[in-house]
């Protein structure tokens, strides 16, 4: 199937040849659904913490932050494209974009409906008066652009050189919110954010962010010229990048999935998605790292709420953690007594929802030893959860694997089984979702790190259908970091309020209360 420049071509990217092979049996075989058991609830997978919690959480989160076990991980490399989706389809859809026309078609067409509504408010963007600054210093107008309802210009200078080029930059570099005297990009939102809960007993707050090779060079800029106004008050910043690898990258096919290959007769591979962003969470060499995507922030006056459950998602994640760990160091220095097996069992029952065999007090003890053990020495993750309010994202649910034991597991609505009606419906009557808000315990009871790649699932991966050079092609994404990628690990659901969440999808999301300045009470 492959000759030796294909082999070259691998090997220079870090591709197996037998990764590649298994990417296109999946192809061929098509990857299996979930298999849903039921949707989980507070008291039925999912913990509620009490307020008489809170001080002993609290605690433990100080411990290790003053420790400097604390990081933070943001997954930043996104273009920010899919947000101004609307104002690209329509700006590419006419040669002229004139507010009579838009008028005539909102009152049944979405797109229009939602460039109108952006349009119209917008002053109350946190990237306005940068708008404005651009369209001057190219000779241009803001104010009469938007009176005289000649709109494709000023969408020019939104989306594309020599304009602010917003279509391809990435989220973390677009401000998000306006203060009395500055704004904050996404990128600078999460500085603040780190500062409140990974800072250490030295004030070093160790935030990693992943990015594009493409993008790098901008956002040292952005910190360069903003991270005085941060680091101030003995706060102190270590910030970390990587990229997507390229030995992540996957093969892409044709629609009869046979390898597709470009002008110049080289295979064509494609990133593979967040999956592949276990490698980069791996190298940072942490212990306890808190996981949050680059558009889920909120302006200074809304994010107590957000820093308080940031702190009791840790020091719930360190209390089960250590019990883990104090277990597995008794099974491994002696012979635990038949009690202290059946101690364990009730902590994987009601603190890990772990499944347990009906035959297990049949087994002999080495058998139920390394059942424990096997049982408890992996990563943990404790996932925020919120109530449901139509927000796209994938929830909690208690999953039937091919062995026939159940686990946790974050599921999106990609991997049910569209054609079966009772999965649906258990999919549908989910009233949490996980909004990624998670905080991760990536270190053994010996200290040693996990590797992760261990603890996916390489069966719960994507095939998306894509469209390149005027042809279909098939691409394979890798297990999602927080779904599949994550199958293996023990965890834990807490329930967190909505207000925790605040996502930024697309443009019409900064124009929520959320996202907008403080009004001012009257």
């Amino acid at each position: 199937m492959f000759t030796p420049d294909d082999i070259r071509q691998m090997n220079s990217a870090g591709i197996s040849e037998e990764d590649v092979l298994r990417q296109l049996r999946l192809f061929e075989t098509g990857i299996p659904y979930t298999r849903l058991e039921e949707a989980c609830t507070v008291g039925g997978g999912i913990v509620h913490i009490a307020d008489s919690e809170f001080d002993e959480l609290l605690a433990l989160h100080k411990t290790a932050s003053d420790e400097g076990r604390l990081a933070k991980f943001v997954p930043a490399s996104g273009a920010a494209s899919r947000m101004f989706d609307v104002p690209i389809t329509l700006y590419h859809r006419y040669h002229a974009l004139h507010r009579r026309d838009i008028e005539t078609t909102a009152s049944s067409d979405s797109l229009h409906r939602d460039l109108l509504h952006i349009i119209d408010h917008l002053k109350q963007f946190a990237f306005f008066e940068e708008l404005q600054k651009n369209l001057t210093e190219h000779g241009h107008s803001c104010v009469q652009l938007l009176d005289n309802g000649d709109y494709r210009l000023l969408l020019k200078h939104l989306l594309y050189e020599p304009g602010l080029n917003y279509a391809n930059l990435p989220k973390a570099l677009l401000p998000f919110h306006r203060y009395d005297d500055h704004v904050r990009t996404a990128l600078e939102e999460h500085l603040v954010e780190a500062i409140t809960y990974v800072q250490d007993k030295e004030n070093v707050a160790s935030v990693h962010f992943t990015i594009s090779p493409n993008h790098e060079e901008a956002i040292q800029l952005l910190l360069t010229r903003v991270l005085r106004r941060y680091e101030k008050e003995n706060v102190l910043f270590d910030i970390s990048f990587s990229f997507q690898k390229p030995s992540t990258d996957t093969i892409a096919v044709d629609q009869n999935n046979r390898p597709l290959r470009d002008k110049e007769g080289k295979l064509v591979f494609r990133p593979s998605g967040h999956g592949a962003l276990l490698q980069n969470l791996e190298e940072m060499d942490s212990d306890i790292v808190f996981i949050k995507n680059i558009d889920n922030v909120a302006p200074d006056y809304l994010k107590e709420t957000t820093i308080l459950y940031k702190k009791l998602l840790a020091g719930y994640l360190i209390k089960t953690q250590k019990r883990a760990f104090l277990y597995l160091t008794l099974l491994e220095s002696g012979v635990p007594s038949e009690s202290a097996i059946r101690e364990m069992i009730r902590f994987l029952q009601t603190e890990l929802s772990a499944f347990i065999p009906q035959d297990f007090d049949q087994w002999l003890f080495e058998r139920k030893k390394n059942f424990i053990q096997t049982k408890l020495n992996r990563p943990m993750r404790v996932c925020g959860v919120v109530k449901n309010q139509g927000e796209p994202g994938g929830g909690p649910f208690r999953v039937r694997k091919p062995d026939g034991s159940l686990s946790l597991q974050i599921v999106e609505s990609a991997q049910v089984d569209p054609n079966d009606l009772q999965q649906k419906a258990v999919f549908q009557s989910a009233r949490f979702f996980n909004p990624v808000d998670l905080v991760c315990g990536v270190r053994n009871y010996k200290g040693s790190l996990f590797s992760l790649q261990q603890f996916a699932d390489p069966d719960a991966g994507l095939i998306t259908i894509k469209p390149k050079d005027g042809k279909i092609l098939k691409a394979l994404e890798l297990p999602g970091l927080w779904n599949g990628g994550m199958a293996e690990w023990n965890t834990i659901f807490v329930e967190v309020p909505a207000i925790t969440f605040n996502p930024v999808k697309t443009l019409l999301d900064l124009l929520r209360r959320e996202h907008q300045p403080q009004q001012e009470k009257s």
